[in-house]
């Protein structure tokens, strides 16, 4: 293990980056998805167009071209880089950004369509005697037929956090300082391919065996009684 000792604080500081880049990604898709699965459940056809547009486009993109068109086409092209441009390290803060950006977009898309699959289990019955009681569709949704949802599909969304907890190994295509990018940096100073591999490896199912193991358990116990 002398490689992980040499390498220990560079590792710790690395899984960091990539929690951190978890945190964030995941409470703006939670958020989007929301508002996107709304905009799809919506009586306005233009705004349920947008949804199932936004939602068939994203999901069916690839993540890496959406990370290198936050990067090279925001950044580079358009000049939109989320810092300020005279930050000693406006580099890395636009790399990281930009990457939460583009893990955003792509993860709201699945927390979109887990969140329409939850709001298709409440019974039909409860939202139209909403609705005869003078609620409107905001109303509905919010007080009727979201907190319901979400209790249906904690475990789902469970899911796509630990997916998007994997899927931030791309954001080291733009330079972002995670775990990808620094075993990238080891493998190719050592030589020992599969001890590194294995290290990474371990640290990614400390990350996300405890996330499975909650959100079941979350799942069960706010599962609702039909």
């Amino acid at each position: 293990m002398e490689i992980f000792t040499k390498y220990q604080d560079e590792i710790f500081a690395a899984f960091w980056i990539t929690i951190k880049l978890t945190v964030c990604s995941g409470i703006g898709a939670l958020i989007l998805g929301t508002v996107l699965a709304g905009f799809r459940l919506a009586p306005v056809p233009m705004l349920n167009w947008i949804g199932s547009t936004y939602v068939n486009i994203l999901r069916n993109t690839p993540l890496t071209l959406i990370i290198l068109f936050c990067s090279f086409g925001l950044s580079q092209t358009l000049g939109i880089t989320l810092v300020d441009a005279n930050s000693l390290t406006s580099i890395d803060d636009s790399n990281f950004r930009l990457a939460v950006l583009g893990l955003t977009v792509y993860t709201a898309s699945f927390v979109c369509e887990t969140i329409r699959s939850g709001v298709n289990t409440v019974p039909l019955g409860q939202a139209e005697a909403a609705r005869s009681l003078g609620f409107t569709f905001g109303q509905n949704l919010r007080i009727i037929l979201l907190p319901q949802a979400f209790r249906a599909v904690v475990i789902p969304l469970g899911s796509v956090l630990i997916a998007l907890t994997k899927n931030t190994t791309i954001a080291s295509a733009i330079g972002v300082a995670e775990a990808a990018l620094l075993m990238k940096k080891m493998i190719e100073n050592e030589a020992a391919l599969l001890l590194i591999g294995g290290i990474f490896a371990a640290g990614f199912v400390i990350l996300t065996l405890p996330l499975g193991l909650v959100f079941g358990w979350l799942g069960k116990r706010l599962a609702v009684a039909r």
